[in-house]
């Protein structure tokens, strides 16, 4: 499944990214009671969901109204806050990695190191409830396990007031937020991107295309904003069935002659860990009839320089092969969990099921889970095996 974040008509912020959500189908008593909770060591919230209807298009509309406002905050003092939250521990990691595009948006704006850093709108309340909410249904509706492609964002213009003066639209920190996005001004004389929805748009977003690409469309869910225009202020998300077949992918490798065992193993695990598609190790014979070993790794685009810098620091490598922009047939895969009851206990397995133009090509347990149960259990992993097909 592909999800589409459409931001091309009125922008993007975070009470739209959570209406857009809800409309999708995440639990709005669930996200009003999390958001206001959050948000209490900053202020007081009511949070509140309706639907609306915006030039004809019904929506959702989430309205955070701040009911307490605090003094500004250090960005580490901040953070020290949102880490003794007694929240989902993927939730808050994720909601601490927008904080942090802010804070160096930020930083960078005023010339200031992050420990400088003080937050003022973005440390209020009612951010703190929009980026915990957006986060928090973004999970719930597991769209980390999917493919999400954000389209090009509409900023507005003019100028803005803000605790630093009036400033121009696009804000300087919004524009740095968006360096590795696409963004369009106008349609109107106002802001329509705020720091807070961007940050949340940019870590939620797997890649930033300029069209819709092949897809069958399976749901569409319209988030609103405050505003109101000459037309639809809405943010449109949409779920998808992808049809299409390919995709593109860099190819990284290099030849291994003077690691253990154990210390390839290592790499392969870390290699992994930060971000790899796959990595494959294979035996080979060098140069002068030395026993050797081929390092395959499949990256995204996103990833490869990252992945590089750990290969060379890890491997002391003279000299890394890439094959970039090469292009990969893949299979449409989703994860659905199913019980099984084994030795009289209740074990939840993941499968991983691929299909083809909308046919089950194949469907497979997760090794972790079979591993899990097999220990538990005290069985053999190829028993576990048999018994959950």
């Amino acid at each position: 499944m592909t999800i589409i974040i459409d931001p091309q008509s009125s922008g993007i912020a975070g009470n739209m990214i959570i209406g857009a959500l809800v409309d999708l189908g995440a639990n709005q008593d669930e996200l009003k009671e999390i958001m206001e909770t959050s948000a209490e060591q900053f202020g007081k919230v009511n949070v509140t969901f309706k639907k609306v209807v915006k030039h004809g298009i019904a929506s959702t509309f989430c309205h955070v109204e701040m009911l307490e406002h605090k003094h500004s905050t250090s960005y580490l003092e901040f953070i020290q806050k949102i880490e003794e939250l007694d929240i989902d521990e993927k939730v808050k990691r994720t909601s601490i990695k927008v904080f942090e595009r802010i804070a160096k948006a930020e930083s960078k704006v005023h010339g200031k190191s992050l420990d400088e850093v003080h937050f003022h709108e973005v440390g209020a309340s009612d951010a703190v409830a929009d980026v915990i909410g957006s986060i928090y249904a973004y999970y719930s509706l597991n769209l980390d396990n999917h493919k999400i492609i954000g389209l090009p964002i509409a900023v507005g213009g003019g100028r803005v007031k803000t605790a630093h003066g009036t400033i121009p639209v696009p804000a300087p920190a919004v524009i740095e937020i968006l360096k590795d996005a696409k963004m369009v001004g106008g349609p109107v004389d106002r802001e329509l991107a705020t720091p807070t929805g961007s940050a949340i748009y940019c870590e939620i977003c797997d890649e930033i295309k300029e069209f819709i690409p092949l897809i069958k469309p399976k749901k569409v869910a319209y988030g609103a904003g405050r505003k109101d225009f000459d037309h639809p202020n809405v943010l449109r998300i949409i779920e998808s069935t992808d049809i299409s077949e390919s995709d593109r992918i860099d190819v990284i490798e290099t030849n291994i002659d003077h690691l253990t065992g154990e210390e390839i193993g290592y790499l392969f695990d870390r290699l992994m860990d930060e971000g790899a598609s796959d990595v494959s190790i294979t035996p080979i014979i060098m140069k002068k009839n030395r026993q050797g070993s081929l390092l395959k790794v499949i990256s995204a685009r996103k990833n490869r320089d990252h992945l590089i810098d750990i290969i060379f620091k890890e491997t002391g490598s003279l000299g890394i092969r890439i094959a970039p922009n090469l292009h990969r047939g893949i299979a449409k895969r989703e994860f659905v969990k199913k019980e099984f009851d084994i030795a009289g206990k209740t074990f939840g397995v993941t499968f991983k099921i691929a299909y083809v133009n909308g046919e089950i090509i194949s469907s497979r347990p997760e090794y972790e889970d079979l591993k899990r149960i097999a220990k538990e259990c005290d069985l053999p992993l190829r028993k576990v095996k048999e018994m959950i097909q």
